[in-house]
């Protein structure tokens, strides 16, 4: 019988995961391990809100209703050994915790540059509230940043700079911005607005070195190009925190393997969120690895119920959006695969991609748009791919025909 379980990592998924634990009726000990000193907090405002408004974390809950729920929540330690014969975890401060069932929600850390000397004073990278405060502390008027990477974090990072009124320099190596995940159509409607608010963006861009000293912070691109910046932001992707679950003798696939129910290759021990890899339903049982604030809060809970005896399998279809400036990009689905594409116009400034397969099933859908004009066509979308069914790519097309007609036919 399950009477302890222990959770390591107090981000989205193991706060989300704990509270669904007592949710659920979970009436042993939950013990919720995190490294960093604040309570379980959203990370998705850390490129947007903090950075504008400088402010606090959006928690997902405080302390005290941790503790009001008798969850053990230990801040400020990490997990350094996994017992699994023992069933028993090691951590930092000395001490360690017994579990009948273990969840890793270990999450990702940034993915360095060889380039790279130090991720101290004037090279930064972001991943923690911490980290967005030091960032927001370079960012103003008659201040540079050089951003390296073209992806979500990278532009969204952008975006709140000049806001900000800081001069940007966004350096990508691949030919274009958002090359991984997102049609060239729209990374073109996303650079474009950029440059507009004054963002320098700079493609095929390879970088030699980075330097800096007590005053600036200099990147040097292998066709002699000098960039200066007061603030050199390193955004370049992530890697999964899976050496706790290596050393352990899990399995390792692109992140901790699991199965639909979230199962690593021990069947007391779950993963879920940023950090493990599982076979995507809608796409052949393809293994995959989300980077996503939706996929982490969902297998939060799928994981909670699955500790508790449950047998639920994972079938949410994958999920993205970006904020930057008034525009909002959305991406449902995985779109590897992809046969024919078709265009629907919303309006002058909202668009939507439906990327279908061979047989004529939609696989995905990628839009962009001001405010929410997109949300409601994505997540109708979002149900078209889940259903599988054969839909005519004239009618996704026609923005007079509706989704929901769509999918009730």
């Amino acid at each position: 019988m399950t009477q302890q379980i222990v959770i390591i990592g107090a981000g989205e998924c193991g706060g989300r995961a704990a509270l669904s634990l007592r949710d659920r009726g979970f009436v042993g000990s939950i013990t919720l391990v995190g490294s960093e000193p604040l309570a379980p907090y959203e990370r998705p405002p850390l490129s947007k809100d903090a950075i504008l408004l400088s402010a606090e974390p959006k928690f997902i809950a405080q302390a005290d209703r941790f503790a009001s729920l008798a969850i053990d929540l230990r801040l400020g330690v990490s997990a350094t050994d996994l017992n699994r014969s023992g069933r028993c975890v090691s951590l930092s401060d000395g001490t360690s915790v017994p579990y009948d069932k273990l969840l890793l929600a270990t999450g990702a850390r940034p993915r360095a540059l060889p380039a790279m000397t130090s991720l101290n004073g004037r090279v930064r990278t972001l991943r923690s509230h911490a980290d967005a405060m030091e960032i927001r502390s370079f960012l103003g008027p008659g201040q540079r940043v050089a951003i390296i990477g073209g992806g979500f974090i990278g532009l969204e990072l952008a975006a709140s700079a000049r806001k900000l009124g800081t001069s940007v320099t966004l350096i990508e190596g691949l030919p274009r911005i958002l090359s991984r995940g997102v049609p060239a159509e729209i990374a073109e409607a996303v650079a474009s607005r950029h440059q507009a608010e004054g963002v320098e963006i700079l493609c095929n861009a390879r970088i030699d070195k980075i330097e800096q000293s007590a005053d600036v912070a200099e990147v040097l691109l292998e066709d002699g190009s000098l960039i200066q910046a007061d603030l050199v932001i390193v955004g370049i992707g992530s890697i999964p925190n899976t050496e706790l679950a290596a050393e352990a003798g899990l399995a390792i696939d692109n992140g901790i393997a699991v199965d639909n129910h979230l199962r690593t290759s021990d069947p007391d021990i779950y993963a879920a969120g940023d950090c493990c890899s599982f076979p995507a339903t809608h796409y052949g049982e393809r293994r995959v690895r989300l980077e996503s604030w939706r996929s982490a809060q969902e297998q939060a809970l799928l994981a909670a119920a699955n500790m508790m005896g449950a047998q639920e399998t994972s079938t949410a279809v994958p999920w993205f959006w970006s904020d930057q400036y008034d525009l909002t990009l959305q991406v449902a689905g995985l779109a590897e695969g992809t046969a024919a594409t078709v265009r629907r116009d919303l309006s002058a400034e909202a668009f939507i991609l439906f990327h279908l397969a061979e047989d004529g099933r939609l696989l995905a859908a990628s839009g962009i748009g001001p405010g929410n004009a997109i949300a409601r066509d994505i997540r109708l979308a979002e149900m078209l791919i889940a259903s599988a069914k054969t839909i005519d790519p004239a009618a996704l097309a026609a923005p007079a025909t509706k989704l929901k007609a769509l999918l009730a036919a």
